[in-house]
């Protein structure tokens, strides 16, 4: 039996150029703010799909109730993450805010 670290060659690890600065991305990287209205706007997507497909199932549509159940369990999901991700901003804001100069 081959061992894998024979089978596969280690990347490259190249460490940051400079200093993290989140408020001017470089090197094509996104802001935080637009990374975190992008999860907002997918996670409202999702909710908004799962509305959809409940409606569809409450009016007779030709859906299938599993994949109801599934879409509304993945919008329940995501904004159960979302809502812990602000909890942390949160928390961390008010963290900062109490620190004394």
């Amino acid at each position: 039996m081959t061992p894998i670290t024979s089978l596969q060659t280690p990347l490259p690890i190249t460490p940051p150029s400079g200093p993290l600065n989140l408020a001017q991305p470089g090197n094509g990287q996104q802001p935080f703010k637009s990374f975190l209205m992008e999860s907002l706007g997918q996670v409202n997507a999702m909710q908004q799909d799962a509305d959809k497909a409940v409606q569809q199932l409450i009016t007779g549509g030709d859906v299938n109730p599993a994949e109801v159940l599934t879409t509304v369990q993945k919008a329940d999901m995501s904004f159960r993450m979302m809502l812990q991700i602000r909890n942390k901003l949160v928390a961390a804001f008010q963290e900062v805010n109490n620190i004394r100069i």
